[in-house]
């Protein structure tokens, strides 16, 4: 059964892999060969400061990272861009957190991992004092945030540094 627990600057090695693994892997439903390696590059990339704040999750199994992902009290919203990001902190009576670097392991996608830490970032930025989260969905993680009650704000092309534009979709939700 899979353990959830907040990651550690040891699981840094283990999360790199497991998020670049899965973009190999389920990335290639929703992208052509050009985008997924892209992404595989810029998309899969850790942002360190995610472990650093403590707002980072992961699932284990056995030892193994099979998941993972979390959420940020900063103000970039996706791996693979830095446009308008920064290191400030969001305001949470006026900005939303962000959902950030969700990543399941392709033999243990729905089975309700990312639903978990779905809602463990949900306390844990309401106990923040947000109201709303945002993120930047890659097509394949679409289903699971709908079902988590995100809603479509806007479709979106995700311009990686190397030029390559994946589809995207912005989405949000209340914390409540």
């Amino acid at each position: 059964m899979p353990v959830q627990r907040l990651a550690v600057p040891a699981d840094a090695a283990a999360v790199a892999e497991l998020m670049r693994a899965s973009v190999v892997e389920l990335f290639p439903a929703y992208y052509d060969e050009r985008q997924t390696a892209s992404a595989a590059v810029h998309i899969a990339a850790l942002d360190l400061a995610l472990i650093e704040d403590g707002t980072y999750y992961v699932h284990e199994v056995a030892g193994e990272i099979v998941a993972c992902g979390g959420w940020s009290r900063r103000n970039k919203l996706y791996n693979g861009t830095d446009a308008g990001a920064d290191a400030r902190l969001l305001d949470p009576a006026t900005e939303p957190g962000r959902i950030r670097a969700m990543f399941v392991r392709a033999d243990w996608t729905r089975r309700g991992l990312g639903r978990a830490i779905l809602a463990a970032c949900v306390t844990a930025a309401k106990a923040e004092g947000f109201t709303r989260l945002a993120l930047m969905a890659t097509l394949p993680g679409v289903p699971l945030y709908k079902s988590f009650g995100f809603t479509e704000v806007e479709p979106a092309e995700l311009t990686m540094p190397d030029g390559v534009v994946l589809g995207g979709v912005a989405m949000e939700r209340s914390v409540d």
